[in-house]
């Protein structure tokens, strides 16, 4: 009996067995058919579905995604009516929406969703580089991450950051290309600067969100010259507060700082040339060279500014034979007097002088509000600039005449040093038979002055402008005369660089004219505000203006948004 009993055990455990590899064998089959579904989804859409999770932050590989609590049967892969019996083992689900743009100021003007977990700095994660000229880039960007810089390598870890210059010829140097995908970060660009605004991207969105976004960003600005334009003749700013600046615009995607540095109140650069004209409270040359180098590897220009024929009583104040002066003998405030050759001398001895020191490609020669210009009469208030102008342009030649030709003789001493030169609206005058050379770009600030001409005129002339609106852009400190302080919400909500004078743009067919603006803080009551307070009250205005800048069409947030988000990424 025993043995027969066994016998039956043995042959039932047999029997179990069978069935058991077979229903095993049935379920493997079931769920390779789904496996082969999904791959067959992915490779015919050519887009991946994160069917699995990522890694986690510890390094441990997460399973597959099930149906979370609340959702529906089909919504877990699992067939509406089934037991649990009957069913199935669950299908893999999508892991990750669809990416959304990262959040950065000034906004990436596209983005291209992917599904993908994104990627986060860690340790051992390396920023890698393709070309030894990204390599300031790449130390930097490491250095912001937490990551570790490991120059030039063809091989791919997961977590690299990669850095590429395409040298694409034909393509915007600014523009770049940051792609998220499957752990790795890639940035790449036809320019120097370009790669440097994505990093950039990529620091902002870390900053802000923890994480950047899977997917594609394509980015360019829309305007070339993007500018903060800062008087440090009328009130001395340390160099460490102008450095805490340039890195500041070098977040934001500027590209300029403008340096006003002498005026009737301070000339506040060393000067080996003319060391009597210089200020007690000043920059040395060697700070000055530390700024410079430090906008350039943020791809900033710093744009030099020694104003005339106006606004020289620093120079003036060590030459008093240079001083202009009327019909009476009267001095006339701040003006040289551009009859002189020893006038001409000394200014373009100090252009010259610091062309060495300003390596950049730009530079403003000044030319507003040249006193012997505001009279009514400027023929008869300056007898000896009328002569002047007769002897060289001829006989009906006026004052007007000569102090164009100041400043097209001022532009032939930058030009000489490979600078493209700038000035003031209020420099250039309609008529007359002296023309301010074509080359000379207009920066259009107001439209306040005697015999005020309108945008539209520089711009169809044909001349290339840069927008200094004082409507929207000065912060004159102590708010004289009827400046106000900006409001960031204002430049957001109602400016574009379109809008050259008041609040009116200009036609679209000029746009590619306006070579792009600059945010002004000039310091006409220098003891109004401290460095600190400056910096403060400039803050939301530059990343209003440079988000119009980089992108002019109506930004997709509200201002209120706008200004929570600058909170969030600095």
């Amino acid at each position: 009996m025993g043995l027969r009993l066994g016998g039956v055990s043995q042959h039932r455990q047999q029997g179990q067995h069978r069935r058991r590899t077979t229903v095993q064998r049935i379920k493997q089959r079931r769920v390779a058919v789904v496996a082969l579904t999904a791959a067959a989804l992915v490779a015919g859409t050519g887009v991946g579905l994160g069917l699995w999770a990522s890694s986690g932050d510890d390094g441990a590989a997460e399973g597959p995604a099930s149906a979370s609590a609340g959702e529906r049967p089909e919504d877990s892969g699992e067939a509406a009516g089934t037991t649990p019996g009957d069913r199935p083992s669950p299908s893999p689900t999508r892991s990750y929406p669809l990416s959304k743009a990262p959040r950065t100021i000034p906004a990436v003007r596209e983005h291209t969703a992917e599904r993908g977990p994104g990627w986060r700095p860690a340790r051992g994660h390396r920023v890698v580089v393709d070309d030894p000229a990204l390599a300031d880039e790449g130390r930097l960007i490491a250095g912001e991450l937490g990551l570790t810089y490991a120059g030039e390598k063809d091989d791919e870890k997961t977590g690299d950051v990669r850095l590429v210059l395409n040298r694409d010829a034909g393509a915007n140097p600014e523009s770049y290309t940051m792609t998220v995908r499957g752990g790795r970060v890639t940035v790449s660009g036809p320019g120097e600067a370009g790669v440097f605004y994505g990093t950039r991207t990529l620091k902002q969105a870390v900053k802000g969100a923890g994480t950047a976004p899977e997917g594609v960003v394509r980015d360019a600005p829309a305007k070339p010259r993007r500018g903060l334009s800062l008087d440090i003749a009328r009130k001395h700013y340390t160099a460490d507060w102008i450095e805490d600046r340039i890195r500041e615009l070098g977040d934001l995607k500027f590209n300029e700082l403008g340096l006003h540095f002498s005026d009737d109140q301070g000339f506040r650069i060393e000067s080996d040339s003319h060391p009597e004209v210089v200020s007690r409270e000043h920059l040395t040359k060697a700070q000055v060279k530390r700024i410079v180098d430090l906008a350039r590897s943020r791809h900033i220009t710093v744009v030099p500014e020694i104003d005339s024929p106006g606004h020289l009583g620093a120079v003036i104040a060590a030459h008093p034979d240079l001083q202009l002066r009327n019909a009476g003998g009267g001095a006339v405030r701040g003006a040289i007097d551009i009859s002189k050759e020893k006038s001409a001398r000394i200014v373009d001895e100090l252009l010259e002088e610091y062309a060495g020191l300003f390596p950049g490609s730009q530079w403003h020669l000044g030319g507003d509000e040249y006193q012997a210009l505001v009279v009514s009469d400027p023929e008869a208030s300056f007898p000896g600039l009328a002569a002047a102008a007769r002897e060289r342009y001829g006989p009906g030649a006026t004052v007007e005449d000569l102090t164009t030709g100041w400043l097209n003789d001022r532009a032939a001493t930058v030009r000489a040093k490979g600078r493209t030169p700038r000035a003031w609206n209020d420099g250039f005058f309609r008529g007359g038979s002296v023309k301010a050379a074509k080359d000379i770009q207009v920066a259009y600030w107001t439209g306040k002055e005697i015999g005020a001409r309108q945008p539209v005129e520089y711009l169809a002339e044909g001349r290339k402008v840069v927008n200094y609106n004082d409507e929207f852009l000065y912060y004159v400190l102590g708010e004289p005369l009827t400046f106000t302080y900006p409001t960031g919400q204002r430049i957001y909500e109602q400016w574009t660089p379109r809008v050259l004078r008041g609040t009116t743009a200009v036609p679209e067919r000029y746009d590619a004219q306006i070579l792009g603006g600059s945010f002004a803080i000039w310091g006409d009551l220098p003891r109004a505000q401290t460095q600190e307070q400056v910096a403060a009250g400039i803050r939301l205005p530059l990343r209003a203006t440079v988000q119009k800048l980089w992108d002019p069409g109506r930004p997709e947030l509200s201002w209120n948004e706008f200004r929570e988000l600058a909170g969030q990424v600095g």
